[in-house]
């Protein structure tokens, strides 16, 4: 698998809805301002995305980098969720095989715009989040 060079970067559809709270979850919560995000309609995104063979067209996950590693589907939400403060307890979810945990995130990744919604334009951060979004 590639290297990335960004660390503690969060690969995200910038027009999903629920996608874009989950943003703004993480970010409300990662009081040492760790991750940063990058909406996979932007250049910096797209080139992320191609790198390890999501299809920025029709993303089926978000992805996070972390100690220069990309991980994806439940991998990717476990991580950060466990990097945050109060919510280590999360990586104990590790414990449940991937391929039990990776169908439950599919379903939800392959219904999001129907369940939860889609902007017709990118996310767009308020002031303080825009300065951890790269693009």
């Amino acid at each position: 698998m590639p290297k990335w060079p960004d660390d503690d970067v969060i690969l995200f559809d910038g027009v999903c809805i629920f996608c874009s709270r989950w943003v703004r979850f993480v970010a409300k919560r990662d009081t040492a301002k760790r991750f940063r995000f990058t909406p996979i309609q932007s250049d910096y995104g797209a080139r992320l995305a191609r790198t390890f063979g999501i299809d920025a067209g029709d993303p089926d996950t978000n992805a996070v980098v972390h100690g220069g590693e990309v991980f994806m589907k439940s991998d990717a939400a476990l991580t950060v969720l466990s990097l945050l403060p109060g919510w280590s307890w999360v990586s104990v979810l590790f414990a449940v095989p991937r391929p039990l945990r990776d169908p439950i995130y599919s379903l939800i990744a392959r219904n999001r715009y129907r369940i939860f919604g889609k902007y017709n334009t990118c996310f767009v951060p308020d002031a303080d989040l825009r300065a951890r979004v790269i693009e």
